[in-house]
């Protein structure tokens, strides 16, 4: 373990440490653009070949398809005293469960620094989670209830029947729903028998998680 540190550069070694304390104190990791400003690193084409090196090594595992796409292998985390006991997921925003309503953007934007704490025991991988806060009843029956959050795992399909944030792209909206996919129409189903299901042309919808878990709120 010592010769592997011993490979590295200084700044490599102030960069995976800046990964670990940025998992340890948010729950998530940085991006390319945060590990930039820490490491005082004005190219993310030189963080990126940092952190190559740092893969190289088998000390951090990378998931390319996202910007904060990386985590510490064993082999990382050992060198820090192994993973802590507590995961602080990003509370990324409102999800309405209930008709869909516009949003600023198709991404959800963090809510200041606001995290939620779980056991990593509970969670297991966080790397592609998050957490968000539900606004509305349409998902009474599946006990979700307004103000209750939800948390989610970033994934692009999920099967029939799942629970899913959707992004309707022609919208420009976002909804909590189950998602039964239908041919050339997605149906996204409340779970509140006084609401309707909404209809819509499967190329407009893009998953943007499923709900893993419900944490309560004492009513």
């Amino acid at each position: 373990m010592e010769e592997q540190l011993h490979r590295l550069t200084e700044r490599q070694r102030g960069i995976l440490r800046h990964i670990w304390e940025s998992i340890s104190e948010r729950g998530y990791p940085p991006s390319i653009r945060e590990i930039g400003r820490a490491a005082g690193i004005s190219s993310t084409s030189v963080v990126n070949y940092h952190l190559e090196r740092l893969e190289d090594e088998g000390l951090i595992e990378r998931d390319r398809r996202h910007s904060r796409g990386l985590r510490l292998s064993q082999a990382g985390e050992a060198l820090f005293g192994g993973q802590t006991d507590v995961v602080r997921l990003p509370l990324l925003g409102v999800i309405v469960a209930g008709e869909p309503i516009p949003v600023p953007a198709s991404d959800f934007r963090l809510m200041g620094d606001e995290t939620v704490e779980l056991a990593r025991s509970v969670v297991g991988d966080s790397s592609d989670l998050y957490a968000l806060r539900v606004q509305g009843d349409s998902m009474i029956d599946a006990l979700i209830h307004d103000g209750d959050i939800v948390v989610m795992r970033h994934v692009p399909r999920v099967e029939n029947g799942e629970m899913a944030a959707v992004w309707l792209r022609d919208r420009e909206e976002t909804t909590l729903k189950r998602v039964y996919w239908e041919g050339s129409k997605v149906r996204l189903q409340p779970a509140n028998p006084t609401m309707s299901p909404i209809f819509v042309d499967a190329r407009q919808v893009e998953v943007q998680g499923k709900v893993v878990m419900v944490i309560r709120r004492v009513h």
